[in-house]
């Protein structure tokens, strides 16, 4: 399994008992959706290792307590300390409507209601206050905040994202 057919699930945190188990902060909305897993790829080493759960539940909020199979001392936990969790994307609910994955629009061409077509969608920029669309126009970087008063509609058909930005934005960069 390549990381790229992966998403992020959560990151090994700390050791919860002298048996091996660990406890994973969950990144999503919803963990009690991962709470009854039978495996997880961890990225061991840069490589997407498998790795199977002898039990597993919630712990807190948003933090699984984890026993993992053929980890069963302090050193075999503190071997995976700080380790990012991942599951193939094929397990992701699908989503409908203008809700979308981060993933699943790279690629999709973003059209202004009023601009016209702004170009392809290369990546999204999470890393700022706000997430940007971060869009190739013939070579020139345009970045559209991911806010959803600018997103109207998203078409997977056709590829889409159908956006109306404040008069002026796309200009600046172009």
């Amino acid at each position: 399994m390549k990381k790229e057919e992966c998403f992020y699930l959560g990151k090994i945190v700390s050791k919860f008992s002298f048996k091996g188990e660990v406890l994973i902060k969950l990144d999503t909305d919803e963990p009690e959706s991962y709470a009854k897993m039978e495996s997880v790829f961890v990225d061991y080493n840069n490589n997407m290792v498998p790795f199977f759960i002898e039990k597993s539940k919630l712990h807190k909020s948003n933090l699984l307590r984890v026993k993992f199979e053929d980890v069963d001392s302090e050193e075999d936990a503190d071997d995976l300390m700080k380790a990012e969790i991942y599951l193939p994307i094929t397990l992701l609910p699908k989503l409908e409507g203008n809700q979308f994955y981060y993933h699943e629009v790279i690629g999709f061409k973003i059209i202004d209601k009023i601009f016209g077509e702004v170009g392809i969608i290369k990546s999204i920029n999470d890393s700022t206050a706000q997430a940007l669309f971060e869009i190739d126009r013939d070579g020139t970087e345009v970045l559209i905040p991911m806010n959803d008063e600018f997103i109207d509609r998203i078409d997977r058909k056709a590829k889409e994202v159908i956006v109306t930005t404040p008069e002026g934005l796309i200009d600046l960069y172009l």
